[in-house]
Order: C-alpha cells, then structure tokens, then sequence
C-alpha cells in the first residue's frame, strides 16, 4: 500500500499535517526549536525531508542507509523542554511519537483524496507496513504498539496526555509567517516567483494553514487546540474533490515524486522482463 501512496503527489498536501503533529509533542517541539533550520532554510528542509520519507519506501538498500544516516544526525538532538524536562531525540518515546504520526494522518486524508475511507483490513495491513518503516528508522518492536488494538489507546494517550500547542505549532500554522521566496526549482520558477513572493506569501501561509489542520485528524486537532470550522471542513472537500479527480489522470512521472517514480518505473521494466523470460 505504501508503494502506491508515499510517493504519489496527493500526499505532498497531508505532511504539514504530520510534522504539525510531531512539534506538538513537547520534547520534540524543543528539539526543532533548538536544532532545526525550518527557519532560515524552510524549503531545503522541507526537500530533505521529502525525500528521506521516500527513501525509507523506495530506497531499497538506500532506505536502511538513510534509516542509520537519521539516528547519527539524532544523537546530538538534546537539551531541556519548555517544562524543563530533559530529552533526547532518539529516546524511543519521543522517536516512536515521531514516526507514529504517519499513520493516523495517512488513514484520515484517505477520507478524502481517496476514492473510499479504508476498510478495517486495509488499515491493518497499512499501519503492519508503517511498522516496517519503523524498522528500517531504528525503531524497535516493543517501542511501537504491534497491532492496531494496541495502537489507537497508545495514541488517544499520547493525544490527550502530552500534546500541546508548542511555539512551533504556532509558527508553522500561522497565517502570517515570514517564510523566503522558495530557492529550489529552475531558474526561470525561482526568478519571478523571488519577484511576486511579497503577493504569493499571504497566500501561501494561508493555504498552508489550511492545510495542515484541515488534514490533521479531528481528535489531533482538538487535543492540540487548533480550531476549525464547517465552512473549512466544506472547502476542504472541494480542494479533495478536485485532487482526486486530476492527479490520477497524470502520467506517471508527474503523479508520482522523482524518487517514487523511479523506482517504480525500474520495478516495473524488470517485471516486464520476468514476464518475456
């Protein structure tokens, strides 16, 4: 399942839902406070975000690789929470908390940008392919719930229990963020786009916003405290409507994320071969 949804475009709209959900955890809302440049080099991250999650998918050999590159880069992750609480990033609560995020997310925006919400052994074979993940990222077994029982009361726990609006929270929805002109892309994007952005950033946080608590579970949105409306919930649907009618409809290469695309486009040429053998 995860073959045909990590690197599909459509997801790019639920990750600041994910990340949003990550920060609100104290311990590690201190540690991309403290440690992250989401400030100074917003969309560098945001690259090297998007294609470590590919890799961890499509990567093959790359993907436990990259699950090593991460924990070596975590060790140094530490410090005092807004609590003054100690914590580590690679402290398997706050690591689990992490990569737990993805399902939940992934499970709630199917209810739109898919064609049908997921039967129950759809989700179960989902989140068994989530824990997977999580073992290529260094998780071990008895750090993540193993079964979608055990899964949904560690969840509603860490919801209601610790999370909070944290200041990251607050930068990353707020509608009026100082966030530079994006400096990745073709010349000829990044130039008037460096131009227009006075114009295009109000937009932009905005839709980012929007976004990001539209795709955030109800039940993630309320323990963090992040208000939403039924004329969002209205808008939201018509975005999703309208995502689900046109990217499925694009060839491959552009429904698809390079990393995605690629590798899907290897593994079906050497089934193309096994076929003619």
């Amino acid at each position: 399942m995860l073959w045909d949804l990590a690197g599909e475009a459509r997801m790019l709209l639920t990750l600041p839902a994910a990340l949003t959900m990550q920060v609100a955890h104290p311990a590690v809302g201190a540690g991309v406070d403290e440690y992250s440049v989401f400030r100074t080099d917003p969309w560098g991250r945001a690259v090297r975000s998007l294609e470590s999650v590919q890799l961890w998918v499509y990567g093959g050999a790359d993907a436990a690789r990259e699950g090593r590159r991460l924990r070596r880069l975590h060790r140094v992750i530490q410090g005092v929470d807004a609590h003054g609480r100690g914590y580590h990033a690679l402290a398997p609560a706050n690591y689990a908390w992490v990569h737990a995020t993805g399902f939940p997310v992934y499970r709630h925006a199917q209810r739109y940008l898919g064609r049908r919400p997921y039967t129950g052994a759809e989700e179960r074979r989902l989140y068994a392919e989530w824990l997977q993940v999580g073992r290529i990222l260094g998780l071990r077994d008895r750090d993540m719930p193993q079964t979608l029982e055990e899964f949904w009361p560690y969840y509603r726990r860490v919801l209601y229990e610790e999370l909070e609006r944290t200041v990251v929270v607050d930068e990353l929805i707020a509608p009026g963020a100082e966030v530079p002109p994006p400096d990745r892309g073709p010349r000829y994007v990044r130039a008037p786009l460096r131009l227009l952005w006075p114009v295009l950033r109000p937009a932009f946080t905005r839709f980012r916003r929007f976004v990001t608590i539209g795709f955030m579970p109800p039940d993630a949105r309320e323990a963090i405290g992040l208000p939403w409306t039924r004329r969002q919930e209205r808008r939201l649907v018509r975005l999703s409507r309208v995502a689900r009618a046109v990217v499925p409809r694009l060839p491959e290469r552009l429904r698809y994320l390079p990393i995605a695309y690629e590798a899907r486009r290897r593994y079906g040429q050497e089934r193309l071969r096994r076929t003619r053998g």
